[in-house]
């Protein structure tokens, strides 16, 4: 059985749900998860974990810097143990966008950081237009409008491919 902690930046809280969903998974693969805003990881003491993943949204392009901030801070403990990061994007709804080298935020992400997570994942998001505030959803329409996704600002989409999202959880509790 293994100690895994899965940190998370999320949003809007998909990837947060995301994350959710493979402790379940990996919690059913006899193993021990403790799931973790990153900006909470102060809570734990990281080294009684034998695996950590990271995952986090984009927004505007970007992950969160907090996510920069604990990968700098502990790149000599990320790289000692199992490991694996995942990013969440609505960019990933696309198949040709939808792999870790195919995935523009991943290979910008990758290219930012000294860590070279031994496992990548991308989901696609989900697109919730009437949660958005105003300024959020002006902005997301326009995204989506230059790249041909939904605009209409009642859309709620969810994106996520969850069977991949499983997959992703039985990769973590076997490595």
């Amino acid at each position: 059985m293994a100690n895994i902690l899965i940190l998370f930046s999320s949003t809007d809280g998909h990837t947060e749900k995301i994350g959710k969903r493979l402790k379940q998974v990996i919690d059913a693969n006899s193993n021990q998860v403790t799931l973790l805003p990153v900006a909470s990881f102060r809570e734990v003491d990281l080294d009684v974990f034998d695996k950590i993943v990271i995952g986090a949204s984009i927004r505007y392009g970007k992950h969160d810097q907090r996510v920069f901030d604990f990968i700098n801070s502990h790149l000599p403990l990320l790289e000692r143990k199992a490991n694996a990061f995942f990013s969440v994007n609505i960019v990933a709804r696309k198949p040709e966008k939808n792999l870790p080298e195919t995935n523009p935020y991943m290979r910008k992400f990758l290219r930012q950081i000294a860590w070279q997570p031994r496992n990548l994942a991308v989901f696609a998001g989900k697109l919730d237009y009437p949660k958005y505030g105003f300024v959020d959803r002006l902005m997301i329409r326009l995204i989506m409008l230059i790249t041909k996704g939904p605009t209409d600002p009642a859309t709620v989409v969810e994106f996520t491919d969850w069977q991949k999202v499983d997959e992703f959880g039985l990769l973590i509790s076997a490595m």
